[in-house]
Formats: structure tokens, C-alpha cells, sequence
């Protein structure tokens, strides 16, 4: 007999359910931090995901993220530290995850745990708001109050998404599954470089 499967979790709130700021979410990336590299790399619960030419694809993101000019950043939603680690000039890492955070930490990432809707950060303190995978995920309140926040800490803003395939829902509550076999509810957008950049008013700098 298989063992049941826990139920997703995610703050409920009629139909909507929250994400930079919901508790179920910050407990799932916490526990996930250990395993999260594996995306990246192609291992674990990814190792059998049909996923052609990702890592040359993941390759040249990397050395696009290098080749961004030296600048004092703030990585929100820093994760493990993945990309934050290649990006030139005085880094911090902003994020919920302690887990994480201690990851990032051995990549030579500080970081400081808080908030991405309301960043622990001076206004005016960083040339460059850095964000890699977390933008498409937020709704759109949340959307108005993290670039209202970017806004309010630099001068400019760089966001690296998932970008949107042909004949794919560019939009929708997805189930995540870890390796111990819980799962959580999050939304995620795919987005194409044209429509990021002409919803953030700025421009597409690179597509993958």
C-alpha cells in the first residue's frame, strides 16, 4: 500500500493564495534548500526531466550574469546563491530562508534574512536590485509593493525568469513536490524577454 501523500500547502484567502509573504511558502523553501541546487544541476526529482540543451542554456546564463557590470546589489529571493555568486561588485542576499541564506553564505554570499515586500535594506543603498526566479511568482499586489520596494533601494532593477515556451499556459498554480514527497501549491508565470521588460518599462538584455 503507498503511503498518502500530505496535501499541498499554501495560504488559501478565497481563491487567491499569497507568496512572498505567506508562512506555508517560507516553511517550503526552507526545507527545500538543500535540494534546491538540484534544479539547476539536473538531479534528484530533475534528473529524468526532458530538458534539451539546458545546461548549455544555463551556462550562458551564467556567464551573462558575470559579464553584468561591477555594482553594489541586493539579490532578493537569493536562494541558495547560485547566480548571486557570479554577479560582479559588493553583493547581499536578501531572503526568508535561513537554510538558504547559510548555502548562499558558503558561496561567499552575505546575506541578511528578511522580507522582499518590505527589504531590510536603506533607501538608496544599492546601485542594483538583482532577482533571479522569484518575480514570476508573485501575484500582482505583490508585483506593485516588490518593485514599489526595488524602487526604493536602487537605481535600476535586474529580474531572470523562466522564460515562456510555444504553446504553454503562461500562467498557473503549480504543485511542488520534494524529495521526501510533501508538495506545496505556488503560482508561476513564464514570461518572454519583450513582455518582462515592456511590464517593468525597461529592456530585454538577454533570452534563453
Amino acid at each position: 500500500r503507498r503511503p498518502a501523500r500530505p496535501r499541498p500547502a499554501g495560504r488559501v484567502t478565497g481563491d487567491v493564495r499569497g507568496f512572498a509573504d505567506d508562512a506555508a511558502t517560507a516553511r517550503y523553501y526552507e526545507r527545500r534548500a538543500g535540494e534546491y541546487d538540484e534544479w539547476y544541476r539536473g538531479e534528484g526529482r530533475f534528473a529524468d526531466r526532458l530538458r534539451p540543451g539546458w545546461h548549455e542554456e544555463l551556462g550562458r546564463l551564467v556567464d551573462w550574469v558575470s559579464s553584468l557590470p561591477p555594482a553594489r546589489t541586493v539579490d532578493v529571493g537569493c536562494g541558495t546563491g547560485y547566480l548571486s555568486a557570479h554577479l560582479r561588485g559588493q553583493v547581499v542576499g536578501v531572503d526568508l530562508s535561513p537554510a538558504m541564506l547559510a548555502i548562499a553564505a558558503r558561496r561567499k554570499v552575505p546575506g541578511a534574512r528578511g522580507d522582499a515586500l518590505a527589504l531590510p535594506i536603506a533607501s538608496g543603498a544599492a546601485e542594483q536590485v538583482f532577482t533571479a526566479h522569484f518575480y514570476g511568482h508573485l501575484l500582482a499586489e505583490e508585483r506593485r509593493r516588490f518593485l514599489a520596494e526595488a524602487g526604493r533601494v536602487a537605481g535600476s532593477l535586474v529580474v531572470v525568469d523562466s522564460a515562456r515556451r510555444d504553446g504553454t499556459p503562461g500562467a498557473g498554480w503549480q504543485e511542488r513536490i520534494l524529495n521526501d514527497g510533501s508538495c506545496h501549491v505556488v503560482f508561476k508565470r513564464y514570461l518572454r524577454a519583450a513582455d518582462l521588460a515592456a511590464g517593468l518599462g525597461g529592456e530585454g538584455l538577454f533570452e534563453g
